[in-house]
């Protein structure tokens, strides 16, 4: 089957190299596009992205999103449409929340030889709070989604009389003194098979999700100022982990006993959280760190590129002036 080398939009280039700071030429970046009829080909991202200035990760026109800026730089590269991408994110982080491991997968009909120009031109025409990590084949099987094992999330407080000043879009400042060992061993009853209705917002998007979820950890850890609240989990409920933290937060003021865990999850029911914490811990201090897969979906196809962890930038002549 013969291949042919689409042509990368017009609009990308300047003088024959790519409008980024990576300046990808178009030659090297063509060359490593095959065409196929055998179907779609499947490819995942690992993402890192500061959610200050987005409205989270769920696609929408305006304000800006994660996912609609990713689709938009993966429309220049491509020029597929954002169906034919089909785009789709591991975990839908809210408006604020950050990730340094969110994955996602996305399609096209056409193969690559080599990942690396294109996972520079992809962070090229990103913003600077945004970075794909990894850029890897995928097999059929895989979804980011409904593959994945478990999910790490990690909330920071920086528990101090003033906040830290470089610490402020990514952790909640608490002038309260919080008493960690309380924390912990109220963070340990989370840990098991729970249903969560008591501590899941309402949503309407995914209709009734079931509630019962297992948390494998849930770690306190102080360092110095810095309190991070580290939780695994096959699965969270919408805005389960800030409002576990927000109760959390309660019990390291000693306003609440950790036996206020059980008592609640007993209840099932939103409305009793509501009389001892009536909002979720704020969004900046959240982070998606990573998701876990099924090992076997995490398989590399046959015959695929080598994984793209983006590449060094290398002097190869070094001119010093002779004295």
């Amino acid at each position: 089957m013969s291949c042919v080398t689409p042509a990368l939009p017009p609009s990308l280039f300047t003088n024959g190299y790519l409008s980024s700071p990576q300046n990808i030429s178009m030659t090297n970046l063509n060359s490593s596009v095959k065409v196929s009829d055998s179907g779609a080909y499947k490819w995942r991202l690992v993402i890192a992205y500061d959610g200050t200035r987005f409205a989270g990760w769920q696609y929408q026109e305006s304000p800006p999103t994660i996912q609609s800026m990713l689709e938009k730089a993966l429309i220049q590269i491509t020029e597929l449409g954002r169906k034919e991408l089909q785009l789709i994110g591991a975990g839908r982080t809210d408006a604020g929340v950050h990730a340094w491991g969110q994955v996602a997968h996305f399609v096209t009909p056409f193969n690559y030889t080599s990942l690396d120009s294109f996972h520079a031109a992809l962070n090229g025409l990103l913003p600077k709070d945004i970075r794909v990590r990894e850029l890897s084949a995928a097999v059929p099987e895989f979804h980011a989604r409904f593959s994945a094992s478990s999910k790490v999330y990690r909330y920071q407080i920086y528990n101090d009389t003033f906040m830290d000043p470089f610490q402020r879009h990514w952790a909640y400042h608490c002038a309260y003194k919080l008493n960690a060992s309380k924390m912990r061993e109220a963070a340990n009853l989370f840990v098991g098979k729970h249903d969560f209705s008591a501590f899941a917002n309402a949503t309407r998007e995914d209709g009734v999700p079931d509630p019962l979820k297992t948390i494998s950890r849930f770690d306190v850890i102080q360092m110095g100022s810095l309190l991070q609240l580290e939780v695994e989990g096959s699965g969270f409920l919408y805005r389960q982990v800030r409002n576990m933290v927000a109760l959390l937060i309660q019990i390291g003021k000693e306003a609440l006993d950790s036996d206020i865990v059980p008592m609640i999850l007993e209840t099932k029911d939103r409305r009793v959280l509501a009389k001892y914490t009536s909002l979720p811990a704020s969004p900046h201090g959240l982070c998606l760190v990573s998701v876990k897969y099924k090992e076997d979906h995490l398989k590399l196809p046959l015959d695929c590129p080598v994984t793209s962890f983006g590449r060094h930038h290398t002097i190869t002549k070094c001119k010093l002036p002779f004295y």
